[in-house]
């Protein structure tokens, strides 16, 4: 009997031209101290998204439960997962809502280092709200680039990210909600907020544009996949809906002791280290959209209040790391995949169903001492996982003399010009 499948939907995704915005990294005179001052944005302007990838990837989005939906694992992006890509911490405050007040003009010149008289000549609004033409930006931005005078630059230089490549919305337009964001300097919840805003409401519509961080996204979806599939040639001319369809649940790259700060959404468990022991209760599982300027039950107000009262859990209630999931989880897993239909061919046949926990994952894990799990590892695991620490230990050495060379160099090309 051919299995039945869900028809597929069309999907756009909105990449803007960020060739101007590229050409100002050349002013950049200390990548490191960048990196350190605002995490890791430059790398996000030259990622390559593979729109066929994307394309398949958000077919397998499930609306009942918020997340992505395979034949016999799920995967959703995390708060940690987009702070690590990112390089941002989540600061222990309530993120942006909206409820903000707007700065003042002369708030927004004192941030980017620019009079005043400036930022009202040029203040403008579109699709009924302000904010400031990139255009504009990019020109103050040269022109402090080329005087070397950093922190102007980099305010403004980094603003221009944050509205053209973190908050995407109107073409060559910062608009009012980016720079609020800038100003607090905690994008991760909102630019995760952003995904799930623009997946949920693009599936209930049946397909469209799909309006966020793109290539935070692709890195996160990526990171989670085999290097052999995600990295390397495909000589068998597959499409990435076959590639995507062979995954099993042990295929996945699972889990990263970078992501140990601790947000635990019930789902997410395995992806932050805990075992997935049984299908979860859907009262935890609830979620509520409402539409911007349509909120007669006052929910966004509700919502930032529940912020200020977030109880995280870690070791003491989770239990032991080890990402795992347990035969009653994977086999509801299976079934709500099933109800869900998959929206492609499944060229692979349905795993044997074994009593107890899924064979041990084939991924190399951070040595730890409290960590039951990794104790299973062979020693020659270990061996190996210390000799590449040390061999990127001595690489990110080279490339940080490399950066302090080419600074002064382009400091002296630029003072003798």
């Amino acid at each position: 009997m051919e299995r039945q499948k869900r028809h597929t939907k069309k999907y756009s995704f909105r990449q803007p031209d960020l060739k101007e915005l590229r050409n100002l990294t050349s002013y950049v005179l200390d990548p490191l101290g960048f990196k350190a001052r605002f995490g890791k944005l430059l790398p996000l302007m030259t990622t390559q998204v593979d729109e066929g990838l994307m394309g398949t990837l958000v077919q397998f989005y499930d609306p009942l439960y918020h997340c992505f939906c395979f034949p016999d694992f799920q995967l959703l992006p995390t708060l940690e997962e987009y702070a690590h890509l990112v390089g941002i911490l989540i600061l222990d405050q309530v993120p942006f809502s909206g409820l903000e007040s707007i700065p003042t003009s002369q708030e927004i010149a004192d941030l980017l280092h620019i009079d005043e008289s400036l930022v009202k000549a040029h203040m403008t609004t579109k699709g009924g709200i302000q904010g400031l033409p990139s255009e504009f930006l990019i020109a103050q931005a040269t022109v402090y680039g080329k005087a070397m005078s950093e922190d102007a630059f980099e305010a403004i230089f980094v603003l221009l990210i944050y509205g053209l490549v973190l908050f995407p919305n109107i073409g060559k337009f910062v608009d009012m909600n980016a720079i609020r964001i800038f100003y607090v300097l905690n994008p991760v919840p909102t630019l995760l907020g952003d995904t799930y805003v623009s997946l949920h409401l693009r599936n209930a519509k049946g397909g469209g544009a799909i309006v966020c961080c793109l290539p935070l996204l692709y890195k996160w979806f990526i990171s989670h996949l085999p290097q052999t599939l995600a990295f390397k040639e495909n000589k068998g001319c597959l499409r990435w809906s076959t590639r995507l369809m062979s995954l099993t649940n042990d295929d996945i790259t699972w889990y990263n002791r970078v992501y140990d700060t601790i947000y635990n959404p019930i789902l997410e468990r395995r992806q932050l280290g805990f075992p997935l022991k049984d299908k979860p209760n859907n009262i935890l599982l609830e979620g509520v959209f409402f539409q911007e300027g349509k909120d007669p039950q006052g929910l966004k107000v509700r919502m930032v209040r529940a912020w200020r009262k977030i109880h995280k859990k870690g070791r003491n209630e989770l239990g032991p790391k080890n990402y795992i999931a347990l035969e009653s989880y994977t086999a509801w897993v299976r079934k709500r995949a099933s109800e869900y239909l998959m929206p492609y061919d499944y060229p692979r046949p349905t795993p044997v169903i074994v009593a107890g926990p899924s064979t041990l994952p084939n991924q190399g894990v951070i040595d730890d001492p409290d960590d039951t799990w990794t104790s299973l590892l062979p020693q020659s695991s270990k061996f190996w996982k210390r000799r590449h620490d040390r061999l990127a230990k001595e690489k990110a050495d080279m490339e940080a003399a490399y950066e302090r060379k080419v600074k002064r160099l382009r400091a002296t090309y630029l003072s003798a010009s």
